[in-house]
């Protein structure tokens, strides 16, 4: 089985053109790992690939989800790891890329998911539409104080999976996280990071870049396909912006301020994966400025193979 390259890190970083460029290189297939990019229509907002841009290399969990389906890690683990398999079974390198922490980590660590219960947690999410996210916290912060946190006060569906988790096990949420050891199938992880200044310059431009590409459009393009019906679609971030500026009146001011609030969400969620990412001693840490990093991630897997 070919061992698979893994390249990761945090949002903005170009993760997916080193990752086209080693995939073309070596001949290999890349399976996605963004959680957002999974959606058929959130194209602009998820700055994903046109098919022109994929360079003809096959492309594995994109496209897969409506926006009126929930997107869990559950599924994504075992679609995804199906698709590392097969590829590897070819004798071709599998890439692994994206920045959805729980996906990656799913993936790579063989993450066994604890009980889920339809009714405890349809109880929890009408408890979060009742009283709101911030108290929904609070009640968690009282019922497992280390979920509480390590989970954003402001990030629903992790709260209310947590409180299902408790409620089900009886045990705080962390005993259900994977432990980190040997990535599975061997796999050889790079993270990918810019200086904090800079990385903050790339995600300025990269909001400037979807609003005027069209995101607003693309929303409501997306709203015809049942967006708002979507549990995890329409809170992406973008999405949420744009569905809070369109029902606020869609006015020059309501637009400017999503782009600025996009911009936030953004640097907000690169500065969790940044340091959920460093604490995984495994990955192989890549400056986004240095110079030919395609062949330093060819170099130190055939190294490591």
């Amino acid at each position: 089985m070919t061992r698979p390259i893994a390249v990761i890190g945090p949002t903005g970083t170009g993760k997916s053109a080193l990752a086209l460029d080693v995939a073309e290189r070596l001949g290999g297939e890349i399976v996605n790992a963004d959680a957002m990019q999974q959606y058929r229509g959130m194209d602009i907002g998820t700055a994903k690939l046109t098919v022109d841009e994929r360079r003809g290399i096959p492309h594995h969990q994109l496209d897969v989800l409506d926006v009126t389906q929930t997107a869990t890690v559950a599924r994504y683990q075992e679609a995804a790891a199906a698709d590392v398999e097969a590829i590897a079974a070819r004798g071709v390198p599998p890439v692994i890329v994206g920045g959805s922490m729980l996906y990656i980590q799913s993936l790579l660590d063989d993450w066994a998911f604890p009980a889920t219960d339809p009714q405890v947690r349809a109880r929890w999410e009408q408890q979060l539409a009742e009283i709101g996210v911030a108290a929904l916290h609070a009640e968690l912060g009282r019922r497992d104080p280390a979920a509480a946190a390590s989970i954003l006060a402001t990030d629903g569906r992790r709260i209310v999976r947590a409180l299902e988790v408790v409620e089900l096990t009886g045990q705080p949420f962390a005993a259900s996280a994977p432990q980190i050891g040997a990535p599975r199938w061997d796999t050889v992880i790079f993270g990918l990071d810019w200086d904090t200044g800079i990385l903050d310059d790339r995600l300025a431009r990269r909001t400037d870049l979807m609003f005027e590409s069209g995101l607003v459009d693309e929303v409501r393009a997306l709203l015809d396909a049942g967006l708002r019906q979507g549990v995890t679609a329409a809170r992406a971030i973008g999405y949420a912006q744009v569905l809070a500026a369109l029902d606020a009146g869609a006015t020059d001011e309501d637009l400017a301020q999503a782009r600025e609030l996009t911009f936030i969400g953004t640097r907000r969620y690169v500065r969790r994966q940044r340091s959920w990412f460093r604490r995984d001693h495994r990955i192989h840490w890549l400056d986004g400025a240095a110079p030919e990093l395609a062949d330093q991630v060819i170099a130190r897997w055939r190294d490591v193979s």
